[in-house]
């Protein structure tokens, strides 16, 4: 990933991508920005500086090419290779991410899930295994898995960050409300739900 490539931006191509999927599903082949635009929420500005991050130029005339634009973003947001991805704590919301992912994205696969609850290991979850926590560190290096998601209570979860260190983890996605102390090089994606339903609750109130 290009250094003055901003982790917004990353997070906005990757919403493009998604707007653009649904285009092609439904058949359109060229889209204009102001189009593009609009269904991700921004500006059409906005859209071209960030578009500016990959190789895909549209012209005023016809717009966007949508598979092509899909193909541009995916060769800057995705690897060469398939990057895999294991979850620890397969509960209610472990299963639905499990579940949510399962085939959507080839090149970001959850291969393996853990748990300390015996009813809930040695089973497969929407296709993806699920081992004790015990096992963690020893599956996750011989699976090559380098993204860890997080969605224990708030207690177990810096014990388990830990656990994805020592696996060699360098990505975490972090479900529990708890901050993760991480050394540098290792990237936290915080996901506060709580935090969000309280901000957005106030300002529905305004």
């Amino acid at each position: 990933m290009k250094k003055d490539i901003s982790d917004k931006t990353i997070g906005r191509l990757s919403l493009y991508r998604r707007v653009l999927y649904e285009l092609s599903q439904k058949g359109v082949r060229n889209v204009f920005s102001h189009q593009l635009a609009s269904s991700a929420g921004v500006t059409p500005a906005q859209l071209r500086r960030d578009l500016m991050a990959v190789s895909n130029i549209g012209s005023p005339q016809h717009g966007y090419n949508v598979q092509g634009l899909i193909e541009s973003i995916s060769s800057l947001l995705d690897a060469s290779q398939p990057q895999f991805v294991g979850l620890v704590g397969a509960g209610n919301l472990g299963r639905a991410i499990i579940a949510y992912f399962a085939g959507r994205r080839p090149k970001l696969q959850i291969i393996a899930a853990f748990d300390r609850d015996p009813d809930k290991t040695n089973r497969l979850i929407h296709g993806c295994k699920c081992y004790p926590v015990e096992e963690l560190v020893s599956v996750i290096m011989e699976k090559g898995i380098t993204i860890g998601i997080i969605t224990t209570p708030a207690e177990e979860a810096q014990a388990v960050a830990e656990l994805l260190l020592r696996a060699e983890v360098k990505g975490i996605m972090n479900f529990a409300p708890a901050a993760l102390h991480v050394p540098q090089g290792v990237y936290v994606e915080n996901m506060d739900m709580t935090t969000s339903l309280e901000k957005l609750a106030y300002f529905a109130r305004k």
